[in-house]
């Protein structure tokens, strides 16, 4: 008898019905339709929301840090149990910031990068047009995409200062490699926020970029006491100088999605680093120069 989860599965395989139902849907109504029904503190709705969840992705708890939630919002952004995420504390290490799965990685090259193979798409069009292409040419970037039953909040890569944050509103296309594949400038097009930030002693320049995505279109930062949503009407531009340890939390998505890391030419990828693969808070990313 085919269970629920290996029928989504199947779905999940067929690329254009899974593009179809996660894509050509009201985005945006759905998202905010989301953020709602999602924060209903009613057992009912919850428990009955939890075990969908549950039947369609291999969502653990065990890691939590609470064992009973409010609603089903309050299961998305969960905290840990304190060490079940260990910081590497090399002082070389600069470490990633999410739980995720590693999706395009590579240089900067003449403004351009990647969100799939044969999808380029320009820096400025990602970070805004003041961006200096100069600043971040041969620089690394690393997309690292969080799935919709993983740990959904961000941390410190390093210690250092958050200087500046920047919203862009967007669409809320999928993030799934599916939607990579067809959508061109996905990331330029839908909901994000740059954090610039300086770390290490030599206050080298780091940016992350969440990128929202459908069902997930609100990024908390503690920093700022703020929620970038659909229904934000604040700066879309911020200088601060908040102070951060490696391994701080930054903030939170309320499901799931993806975060872009830039880093300067000089420092060096992590020999695990690879496409496909898994990776954890708190595990190395990169290496400081």
């Amino acid at each position: 008898m085919m269970t629920i989860k290996h029928m989504f599965n199947k779905l999940g395989a067929n690329e254009n019905l899974n593009f179809l139902l996660t894509n050509r849907i009201p985005r945006l109504a759905l998202t905010r339709f989301m953020g709602w029904f999602s924060q209903i503190k009613h057992p009912w709705v919850r428990d009955a929301s939890l075990s969908v969840w549950r039947s369609i992705a291999d969502l653990d708890l065990t890691e939590a840090k609470k064992t009973k939630f409010d609603s089903l919002h309050d299961c998305f952004i969960r905290e840990l149990k304190p060490g079940a995420r260990p910081i590497n504390t090399n002082q070389n290490v600069f470490i990633s910031p999410c739980d995720g799965i590693v999706g395009a990685v590579g240089r900067v090259e003449s403004g351009k990068l990647y969100q799939a193979k044969g999808f380029p798409y320009r820096l400025d069009e990602l970070l805004g047009p003041d961006v200096s292409l100069a600043e971040w040419e041969n620089g690394w970037f690393v997309t690292i995409r969080i799935t919709s039953s993983m740990y959904h909040r961000f941390h410190a890569p390093y210690n250092g200062l958050l200087k500046r944050v920047k919203y862009f509103s967007g669409d809320t296309w999928n993030v799934n490699p599916i939607a990579l594949k067809r959508v061109e400038k996905l990331f330029c097009k839908n909901e994000r926020a740059l954090l610039e930030i300086e770390v290490g002693k030599e206050a080298h320049k780091v940016a992350l970029v969440p990128v929202a995505a459908v069902l997930v279109a609100s990024i908390r930062l503690h920093a700022l006491d703020a929620l970038f949503s659909a229904a934000y009407k604040g700066p879309l531009e911020i200088s601060c100088n908040s102070p951060f340890q490696k391994g701080d939390e930054l903030g939170w998505f309320q499901h799931g999605s993806t975060i872009i890391v830039f880093a300067p030419a000089s420092f060096r990828l992590s020999g695990a680093i690879q496409e496909g693969k898994p990776i954890k808070m708190g595990e190395a990313l990169m290496e400081l120069p």
